[in-house]
C-alpha cells in the first residue's frame, strides 16, 4: 500500500502533510451507525489499508485544499466489490457524515459507474460522491470523494477545496491522483 498511496509530494508543488500525516497501521475507515467515520482494526478478508492526509496551504488569494489518498487490499474480488457497494449505499443512509469531531460533510450525492458504463474504462468499478465540507469556521467548501476498484484493490481520494478553487480544478486534481494510483496498482498486480 505504501508505494500506491499518494504522499504530499505526489499531489504537486506546495502540498504538505497534514497532522496526522497518515492512518494508524492495521486499521481502515468505516462509517458507524451514527454516520461518524472511525478507524477500527482491519476485519478478516482485508489484508491492508492505508490513508495519507495532505494539504495545499492557502495563498495567492485562494483558500487551502485538503486531500486524502487511501488504498485497501482485500483477499478477494468479492470483498473489494462489497466495499464499493457499501460506499454507494452509505450516502443514502448518511447524507450527512462526520469525519472528525469538528467537521461535517453535508448534501452528499453518489454515482456508481461500472466498467464500460458512461465511458468508464479505467477501473472494474467506480463511485463518485460530491457534497459540501463544513469545518471549524462553519464555511461550506466543495467536497469530492472518488473511489475505484481494480481486482482486489480499492483506491480512493477525497478533495476539499477552499475559496477560489473551482469545482473543475478540484475534480481534475482528484481524477489525476486516482488515475495515477490505479496505474501503480496495475504495475503491482502485474509483478505478482
Amino acid at each position: 500500500m505504501d508505494s500506491v498511496v499518494f504522499a504530499p509530494g505526489d499531489w504537486g508543488r506546495g502540498f504538505v502533510a497534514q497532522d496526522p500525516a497518515e492512518s494508524t497501521p492495521g486499521t481502515w475507515a468505516v462509517l458507524d451507525d451514527n454516520c461518524r467515520w472511525e478507524r477500527p482494526k482491519l476485519p478478516r478478508g482485508v489484508l491492508a489499508g492505508l490513508s495519507r492526509y495532505s494539504r495545499l496551504p492557502s495563498g495567492g488569494g485562494k483558500g487551502a485544499v485538503k486531500v486524502t489518498a487511501s488504498a485497501t487490499a482485500h483477499s478477494s474480488v468479492l470483498g473489494a466489490d462489497e466495499q464499493l457497494s457499501t460506499t454507494l449505499e452509505e450516502v443514502l443512509r448518511c447524507p450527512e457524515q462526520q469525519p472528525r469531531a469538528d467537521e461535517r460533510i453535508t448534501g452528499l450525492n453518489s454515482l456508481g459507474t461500472p466498467f464500460g458504463a458512461r465511458e468508464q474504462d479505467y477501473a472494474d468499478d467506480s463511485v463518485l460522491e460530491a457534497g459540501q465540507y463544513v469545518g471549524k469556521g462553519g464555511h461550506a467548501q466543495p467536497y469530492l470523494w472518488m473511489v475505484a476498484r481494480l481486482g482486489t484493490v480499492v483506491v480512493a481520494v477525497s478533495v476539499t477545496g477552499g475559496k477560489g478553487h473551482t469545482q473543475e480544478e478540484l475534480q481534475g486534481l482528484g481524477s489525476t491522483a486516482l488515475g495515477q494510483m490505479l496505474v501503480r496498482v496495475r504495475q503491482r498486480l502485474k509483478g505478482k
